[in-house]
């Protein structure tokens, strides 16, 4: 359990509050760490998906002994100190040389842990593409290509994960010279007999691959877009998972009340982003019709039907014949 910390002056006071849930969240922050033994070639790695992300950043430089599968409480520690809801870990050993934990928090408390390895002989860090590379705090473009993504539950997990990191803050609107680079999530089909959770099967490799765009003449009005891979290029193999526990999960997945906008009756919007509305009104008697009152407009007795307020004078001459 985590202790609950009382705040002694008005800053921290300050500080507590603003790390306390709201209906609108704060983007979301990653801390960056190592773990006592780290290979050269995850410590590139780590540094380049922190060049990526910046500046919702905290990066560790001293070693960590840290086993995130073992113990993760050290790291719902720093969680909570720092304000990340996003941990990557990067260590190195025999059994599991080049490693790279991804570790997502809810309320600084572990929802779901995912181990991967790092390819040394397909990695290509930043500095490798002698090109320029996006503005720091521009948002990137995600692709994800395959279509176990959408299939395989464990790759739909993995996917979460992967837009959770990389999305950056949540905007209202995007201007068109902000999109500057796409990060590509691809992996190979798996088999059928492979796509059930749980079942025995090769673990799933992750293509990961960053581009800039460039817009170039196309001679008309719209630009021609062409993609220059920038870096990093890593391929990634998982290895092991541990999925949220159902209540928790189910509690993150809340959404609050004020954030959901109310549907509005009636009220449609098409594909050109107009409004449109529906209007219902009851079945109208034209005999009660108001109009103009003209003589001309009524109607005599030769026409087979009587002028308007004839026939309540009829029933009135009637009930006073009865009452004499």
């Amino acid at each position: 359990m985590l202790r609950t910390v009382k705040p002694r002056n008005a800053r921290s006071k300050r500080v507590l509050e603003k790390r306390e849930p709201k209906v609108i969240e704060n983007p979301k922050k990653t801390l960056f760490l190592r773990g006592t033994s780290a290979s050269e070639l995850v410590q590139t790695a780590l540094n380049d998906i922190h060049s990526l992300k910046k500046p919702l950043t905290i990066k560790f430089t001293k070693k960590n002994a840290i086993h995130p599968f073992e113990d993760s409480t050290p790291l719902e520690f720093f969680s909570q100190k720092n304000d990340t809801s996003l941990v990557l870990f990067a260590s190195h050993s025999k059994k599991r040389p080049h490693n790279l934990t991804f570790l997502r928090t809810f309320s600084h408390r572990t929802l779901d842990i995912f181990e991967f390895s790092l390819d040394p002989d397909t990695f290509l860090p930043l500095s490798a593409f002698k090109n320029q590379k996006p503005i720091i705090g521009m948002k990137p473009m995600l692709l994800f290509c395959g279509a176990p993504w959408d299939s395989n539950a464990r790759l739909q997990a993995l996917k979460s994960l992967f837009m959770d990191f990389f999305k950056g803050p949540t905007v209202d609107r995007v201007d068109v010279e902000g999109l500057q680079y796409i990060i590509q999530f691809s992996t190979p089909e798996i088999p059928p007999q492979t796509e059930v959770a749980g079942e025995a099967g090769p673990a799933p490799k992750i293509h990961i691959r960053a581009y800039l765009l460039r817009s170039l003449r196309s001679g008309q009005k719209l630009p021609r877009i062409e993609l220059e891979e920038m870096g990093p290029r890593m391929d990634l193999t998982l290895r092991r998972v541990r999925e949220p526990e159902d209540e928790m999960w189910k509690e993150a997945m809340k959404k609050a009340k004020k954030v959901e906008p109310r549907t509005k009756k009636n009220v449609t919007m098409d594909v050109m982003g107009d409004k449109l509305g529906r209007i219902h009104t009851g079945k109208q008697d034209l005999n009660k019709l108001q109009s103009r009152k003209m003589k001309g407009l009524k109607r005599g007795k030769d026409d087979g039907e009587m002028v308007v307020g004839e026939e309540d004078e009829l029933v009135e001459k009637v009930k006073k014949t009865r009452r004499e």
